[in-house]
């Protein structure tokens, strides 16, 4: 006699609430406008002229504005990009997560093969342009000739866009790609390790609920080393720089810019600007868990809506 074997119910499809991309959004503005875009300058800076110290790098910023000189970019990529990433991301990684489930997939699988795929939209939809006009803001030239006023944001924008159009708006976006996905992949699944080392350590049970400075220690360690890809990053850079050099390749790729930066600076210039992009992921960290909850509170009593986005 067989036995009828009930069939495996499909997993639930999460909505996506206006109250997650609400709060998504508005941690990402705060993070970016506080900390976030000066040790992102430094970080590109370093990566750009690799043959700065790190004080030299200060230096440099220092010299472009002062105070400013760390905010170049800011206004309007770095806050178009904070904006809308988190939006991008939660419905691709969430429509990703789903689809990955309903094949079988395990929770860690499903959410690695989330991230992944919301960092490769991320890259794509906004982050190529974003981070191209950034890295132009910060290492482009000032003119030096006395009297003439320098191209503003948006002039230089049109003018990459005339010259070398939607390419060149959007130069290094398969390098940002890749660093968006072993971004994500890495920090979900090193997070995750993080947890179930500090739950032993604490004799926690397995799955057992983290104390708010515990997740912020697990997310910081996630994100701190997850910096292994920072010759991505460089390579990123060096490929949207505006820096002249006559033996850059004219037409750069990720393969021969990994070239070019090993033959001019060795595996040193490879992970240059790592130390202000690990302090980045420990300042995300602390903006995404740490503030996160008390966000919640705020955005679930201007919404009327229950606030179910992870961070």
């Amino acid at each position: 006699m067989s036995v009828a074997i009930a069939p495996k119910p499909l997993p639930e499809k999460k909505p996506v609430k206006f109250s997650n991309l609400l709060l998504g959004a508005g941690l990402n503005m705060f993070e970016v406008t506080t900390l976030g875009q000066p040790l992102e300058v430094t970080k590109t800076t370093m990566a750009a002229n690799r043959g700065d110290s790190f004080a030299g790098a200060l230096a440099r910023i220092w010299g472009r504005g002062g105070v400013l000189g760390f905010y170049q970019g800011l206004i309007p990529w770095a806050w178009i990009e904070a904006s809308t990433k988190g939006a991008v991301l939660l419905f691709v990684a969430s429509e990703a997560e789903y689809y990955a489930r309903t094949v079988g997939a395990g929770d860690f699988t499903a959410g690695i093969t989330g991230g992944v795929m919301g960092g490769v939209a991320q890259a794509y939809a906004t982050m190529g342009f974003c981070t191209c006009m950034k890295t132009v803001e910060i290492t482009k030239s000032k003119l030096a000739a006395a009297g003439v006023k320098p191209p503003g944001t948006f002039a230089t924008f049109m003018d990459i866009y005339r010259k070398e159009g939607i390419r060149g708006i959007n130069k290094g976006v398969n390098a940002v790609a890749i660093r968006q996905m072993t971004n994500w992949g890495s920090r979900f699944g090193l997070s995750r390790l993080a947890e179930q080392g500090i739950r032993k350590v604490t004799g926690k049970e397995e799955g057992g609920k983290l104390s708010p400075w515990e997740k912020i220690l697990a997310s910081g360690l996630g994100g701190g080393l997850s910096a292994w890809n920072q010759p991505i990053e460089v390579i990123r850079v060096e490929m949207q720089s505006k820096t002249v050099d006559p033996n850059r390749p004219a037409k750069m790729t990720v393969g021969n810019t990994l070239t070019y930066i090993y033959s001019q600076n060795g595996i040193r210039g490879l992970y240059r600007g790592v130390v202000p992009r690990i302090g980045l992921g420990v300042w995300q960290t602390i903006c995404m868990v740490a503030m996160g909850d008390m966000a919640k509170t705020y955005v679930e009593k201007l919404t009327g809506e229950t606030v179910t986005a992870k961070h």
